[in-house]
């Protein structure tokens, strides 16, 4: 796939399948198309309580698309329990391609003027594609996620594509459906739009946890 480009991509997301790498060396891409697919439904997403004690404390300056090719290159880190990655040097590409047509976003936790976690994804329609995500201090993934899940819900999204279930995710209540149900939602969320930069960029902590009424 080395003739794909930022258009190809999003086509192929329309379609449910995304890319991935076999290792950070590989030139290669391959199409990726789970017969279960993980999503974290934005009306029943839910906050641990030990979690919202520390988002109202406001340890991060919570930033959004201000760095987002740092934010992959994080993600792209080797870290405790993940020793390669599947982002190469193509979907850093591709991807910083997506973001400068505004079609690809970060959340990004900084600490005196030190990225320390975030993540970033895709944003076609009502849908947003998360891709990945990482820390460096701890619990800066997890603040990143409640941020952006308050941003879809204000901004009208329906459907959190997280591609895979992992522990980190069921916290916050993901959940794995066929592959048919999810082009069904994929569909319907692509004639809708949606508006990622609806949430004021320096929304307060409340306010976020307001978004997110959920909290466990």
């Amino acid at each position: 796939m080395s003739d794909i480009d930022a258009q190809t991509l999003l086509r192929a997301y329309a379609y449910g399948v995304f890319p991935m790498a076999e290792s950070r060396d590989d030139p290669e891409l391959y199409w990726i198309d789970p017969e279960r697919r993980g999503i974290l439904p934005l009306e029943t997403f839910h906050v641990p309580k030990r979690l919202a004690r520390t988002i109202r404390r406001a340890p991060f300056d919570i930033r959004v698309d201000t760095a987002f090719r740092e934010v992959m290159l994080g993600c792209a880190d080797s870290s405790p329990g993940r020793d390669g990655t599947w982002i190469n040097e193509r979907i850093l590409d591709l991807y910083c391609e997506l973001h400068e047509h505004d079609r690809a976003h970060s959340v990004e936790c900084w600490r005196e003027g030190k990225l320390v976690g975030g993540l970033y994804g895709v944003s076609l329609g009502s849908a947003f594609f998360g891709e990945s995500m990482f820390s460096r201090e701890t619990d800066a993934s997890k603040v990143a996620l409640v941020y952006l899940v308050a941003r879809l819900i204000r901004g009208g999204y329906d459907l959190l594509d997280t591609q895979f279930v992992t522990s980190h995710l069921q916290q916050f209540g993901a959940i794995e459906i066929s592959r048919d149900q999810y082009r069904a939602r994929l569909a319907r969320a692509t004639m809708r739009e949606a508006d990622f930069h609806a949430m004021p960029d320096d929304a307060t902590p409340d306010y976020i946890l307001q978004s997110v009424t959920q909290i466990s």
